[in-house]
């Protein structure tokens, strides 16, 4: 089974071997390395918001937006709910908000907008 599939079943009853654990996450993490889902998960990061809201603080497209959100939802890491005919997303851990904000931190280190911290 691969580890796209043990995604959205993460808090199952029992506990992971070290492989399954390390092949999940490589799966979060290369999921994280598209930079319109970053966006979409650091913008979903400051609270729920709908295709329309995130497509505007993306800057891309609805339909591109719409398919990486479809990836995100299909991975367990984002999850909806509906608000009249809307389509609301949030994201279903904090410890993934958490993630995305340390990547972007590394970054600002990287790019010198932040000093070297050991």
């Amino acid at each position: 089974m691969s580890a796209r599939m043990h995604l959205s079943d993460a808090h199952g009853s029992q506990e992971p071997d070290e492989s399954e654990r390390l092949a999940v996450a490589v799966e979060v993490l290369g999921l994280l390395a598209d930079r319109t889902r970053l966006a979409l998960l650091r913008r979903l990061g400051e609270g729920e918001a709908d295709v329309t809201t995130l497509t505007e603080s993306v800057d891309t497209s609805r339909t591109s937006v719409s398919q990486h959100l479809a990836r995100l939802r299909l991975a367990g890491l984002v999850s909806t709910r509906k608000e009249g005919r809307r389509v609301v997303y949030v994201l279903r851990h904090g410890h993934l908000r958490r993630l995305v904000d340390e990547a972007l931190q590394v970054a600002d280190h990287m790019i010198g907008r932040l000093p070297p911290h050991d």
